[in-house]
């Protein structure tokens, strides 16, 4: 009796140091989904709040947008990576919506990130406090899309701070197409498959500014990325911090760098081995959108709990392969991963945590624990815009 009270209070003493407010979500995840489904518009309403308060109320008072909302310490500092991504959905929102307010706010995300960048042309990783204060390869291809943008609807005021990203990225990459040279310090060492994603910023640059050779770049990462790919679509060298168990998010990240690999090529090869990886995260899917946050070689659910951010990610991409490939069952599961993501939204809860998502459902799961992220939020946008676009398919 003795040693089963022992291992009680071990398991409550931690609980019981947490703020209240996140016991009360531990508490009410731990109870499981609420039934309430509150739809697209409802979701990419209060989603856009939330962005819109995490720029407003970031510690570092930038304009750049918070890195979060922790439930142990509050708003914390602007966070450039995720800011520079934030920027395309926000002049989106603009367009789609007419509000002024959302230029505005883009503009000033796009001042800030033209105010930090070095004068080589890369960005720092981390937040915007965080050491050491380096440029990295993953984070200066974020901003790019950022940028990119950034020239497509304002003009050329944001055009050399893109062509001085684009062009440390092309200069700086291996012959073989993988970046190696400037690395994140806030991860594990080793190659990144992922940086797919990089490889979208240069596609998007390309676009806005041909002949430069940035798109070739991007298209020989994703090469090199084919490489670390298994015939059912999982990848090698693909995660933060644990490659044999990657995280959804970086799945996601590696997929939606493929999809956009042949939206700017027209590679056929391409969509197939986007559908590879697509197919067995569709098969992932539970019934009711639960997807595991980590996923094994096989894509067996490798961790008890939903990345979120991933969850929306995913959802994404597999709309976008329906989109391309007509194939029904994409749009089947990304539409049960929205709906899970959606449902674990409050949309009338206090202001923190409104609109808000968490990086990991429940609350305590090991990725983002505790805190609202602004990239699960603003992936909740995306995947929820492309789903009302879809429409009653």
């Amino acid at each position: 009796m003795r040693t089963l009270l022992t291992k009680i209070r071990n398991t409550l003493a931690p609980q019981a140091s947490l703020p209240a407010a996140a016991r009360m979500e531990r508490l009410s995840d731990r109870r499981g989904l609420p039934a309430l489904d509150p739809g697209p518009q409802a979701i990419v309403k209060a989603c856009t709040a939330w962005l819109c308060a995490a720029q407003d109320h970031s510690s570092s008072k930038d304009g750049g947008v918070a890195r979060d909302y922790s439930l142990l310490t509050g708003w914390s500092s602007s966070y450039p990576e995720t800011t520079g991504y934030i920027i395309p959905t926000v002049i989106a929102l603009a367009q789609r919506t007419g509000d002024d307010a959302l230029h505005g706010r883009a503009r000033r995300m796009l001042d800030w990130c033209v105010a930090i960048q070095f004068p080589e042309g890369g960005f720092q990783g981390g937040k915007i406090d965080s050491t050491p204060r380096v440029p990295v390869t993953f984070n200066t291809g974020q901003i790019l899309l950022g940028l990119a943008a950034g020239v497509a609807a304002y003009g050329e005021a944001y055009q050399d701070a893109m062509h001085r990203a684009a062009t440390w990225l092309r200069d700086s990459q291996d012959a073989d197409g993988c970046w190696r040279r400037h690395p994140t310090p806030f991860a594990s060492a080793g190659d990144k498959a992922y940086e797919t994603h990089v490889a979208w910023g240069l596609f998007e640059a390309d676009r806005v500014a041909p002949g430069h050779g940035y798109g070739a770049a991007g298209l020989r990462q994703v090469d090199w990325a084919l490489t670390k790919q298994r015939p059912n679509g999982w990848f090698a060298s693909n995660c933060l911090d644990n490659p044999l168990l990657p995280l959804t998010h970086t799945i996601g990240y590696a997929l939606r760098g493929l999809l956009e690999a042949h939206r700017f090529s027209a590679r056929a090869g391409l969509l197939d081995a986007a559908a590879r990886t697509g197919t067995s995260v569709a098969k992932a899917v539970r019934d009711d959108g639960y997807l595991a946050g980590r996923l094994g070689p096989d894509f067996q659910p490798g961790a008890g709990y939903a990345c979120l951010t991933g969850s929306a990610q995913n959802a994404h991409c597999l709309f976008l392969l329906y989109q391309l490939t007509g194939e029904r069952r994409y749009l089947d599961a990304g539409r049960r991963l929205n709906r899970f993501v959606r449902r674990s939204i409050s949309i009338d809860g206090p202001a923190h945590a409104r609109g808000g998502v968490k990086g990991s459902f429940p609350v305590d799961g090991d990725y983002g624990t505790w805190a609202y992220l602004n990239w699960a939020a603003k992936f909740c946008i995306d995947a929820n815009l492309l789903e009302m676009e879809i429409g009653d398919a």
